[in-house]
């Protein structure tokens, strides 16, 4: 149990860690004019959204 509660926490801290380079990474985009790059899908524009509702 505390090897699985050891294991959370240092895939936990992993992940803030990878958080927090990307949101330099951002910063350091931003400062020099360059587009940001996320990860992830693009936000839905909101009359896709009313639609897929009904």
């Amino acid at each position: 149990m505390e090897a699985q509660a050891a294991l959370r926490r240092e895939r936990a801290a992993e992940k803030l860690r990878e958080n927090l380079s990307r949101r330099k990474q951002q910063v350091r985009a931003r400062r020099s004019g360059q587009a940001d790059e996320t990860d992830g899908l693009p936000a839905a524009k909101p009359a896709a959204a009313k639609m897929d509702e009904s």
